[in-house]
């Protein structure tokens, strides 16, 4: 088996060149180590780890490493979906959702070895307007907070960073009409946001989404109505200890389509990059067992 590893120079970490230096050292020590034959990449660019991660695929790579944040973990996925090569993750980034969920070890070591001792599971891909997700996709509010969270520095982000940008823009920001059409049927409501959720949470244990499985062959559709910004803070708790699909003005459909209509652009994140979308209309769908990635034996479902 020929592995490659793909790593996010600046994904969790203060110093890029020290950072770097030491995750290559440690990747191929690991790998030497338990004799398989490697590639290792440091990523230079948006969309590297995509190119790295598709031409990798292309020369018959059993398994890619994507060492960074969700971001990462979007790119690589993205090359790898639809073909034999799996994914395996060494989380680094302010959320790792998809990590958490798989329930991937956050020490590097521990992630190496239980992925190459581990064996592969395939899991459902998302798609919203042309872009697949792995994780969550989300339009309105969390899509509007991410894009101002991804413009902080490295350094200055984390749970308690977005929840400060959520706080304050509660007071500022305006909700929008979304018309929604799932099979055929049609819902109108003023909302504060659209999460589209192939696994359970956000990241940091926020579970926006608390029934969904990432091999259920559905994506859920969780639809979040306006309220005053106090009762959002107030209603807030709920995403972290699994209710937030039983409280008063929360809807959630498990749907394989979704056409989701605004009145304006609408406000767009991918697996928690902000997309640049200038389109009031948006097509959501579910890829069924569309991504192979490898996780330990003891995670397999």
């Amino acid at each position: 088996m020929r592995v490659a590893v793909l790593i996010n120079p600046v994904s969790g970490i203060q110093s890029r060149t020290d950072g770097a230096r030491h995750r290559v050292a440690l990747a191929r020590a690991l790998l030497t180590t338990q004799g398989i034959e490697h590639e290792v990449y440091v990523t230079e660019h948006v969309n590297h780890a995509y190119e790295l991660a598709r031409e990798a695929r292309q020369r018959g790579v059993a398994l890619v490493f994507a060492w960074g944040g969700d971001g990462t973990m979007n790119e690589v996925g993205r090359a790898l979906a639809f073909s034999s090569t799996a994914l395996a993750l060494i989380p680094a980034g302010s959320g790792n959702g998809l990590a958490r969920e798989l329930r991937v070890p956050f020490d590097p070591t521990q992630a190496f070895k239980s992925a190459l001792h581990g064996a592969d599971r395939t899991i459902d891909v998302g798609e919203i307007g042309g872009h697949l997700f792995f994780n969550a996709a989300g339009v309105g509010f969390d899509a509007h907070v991410t894009a101002i969270f991804n413009k902080r520095p490295k350094r200055r982000r984390g749970l308690l960073s977005y929840v400060t940008i959520a706080a304050r823009e509660l007071f500022s920001y305006q909700s929008d009409e979304y018309t929604i059409t799932i099979d055929g049927e049609t819902m109108r409501h003023q909302s504060l946001l659209i999460a589209l959720a192939n696994s359970r949470q956000y990241g940091n244990g926020a579970l926006v989404a608390p029934h969904a499985d990432l091999s259920d062959s559905h994506l859920d559709l969780v639809v979040i109505h306006s309220r005053s910004p106090f009762a959002t803070l107030w209603e807030a708790r709920h995403l972290f200890n699994g209710t937030i699909a039983q409280r008063p003005g929360v809807e959630t459909r498990r749907i394989l389509h979704a056409t989701i209509v605004g009145r304006r652009p609408l406000c767009l994140h991918v697996d928690g990059e902000p997309v640049v979308n200038t389109a009031t209309s948006l097509t959501a769908r579910l890829h069924p067992s569309s991504l192979r990635v490898r996780v330990g034996k003891n995670h397999v479902a």
